[in-house]
């Protein structure tokens, strides 16, 4: 399950504007590489919609079946806000609908790609 927690206002190479919904899903724990100790995180995400922004947000609050996977990709650069680095990631999340799940887990098996990723 997730959560529409925003909206935001994006706009296309050509200039039209449009709304991205902002996903999160639950809570989930997860255990450092360096530390060996765990810590709390969320899933984010944004899926296009056609919706205007008073649709937008009125969505705001509203929990979808599904979930928010790691989906391996070409890498690129993401700056760390608070701290200013850059860094290379191979990954990014994406929303993933319940009754769809098991079919990219086959996808996925069948690139070669570890189950265990998604």
């Amino acid at each position: 399950m997730v959560t529409i927690v925003d909206y935001k206002k994006r706009e296309t190479q050509d200039g039209k504007e449009f709304f991205v919904l902002e996903l999160q899903s639950g809570i989930e724990m997860v255990k450092s590489r360096e530390t060996g100790k765990y810590y709390a995180t969320v899933r984010k995400t944004s899926i296009p919609t056609t919706f205007d922004e008073q649709t937008c947000s009125v969505l705001v609050g509203t929990k979808l079946n599904g979930t928010i996977v790691k989906q391996e990709c070409e890498p690129y650069e993401y700056t760390i806000q608070e701290t200013g680095e850059v860094i290379t990631l191979h990954h990014h999340y994406v929303y993933v609908q319940e009754n769809e799940q098991d079919e990219k887990v086959k996808l996925y098996s069948q690139e070669g790609v570890l189950e265990a990723t998604i």
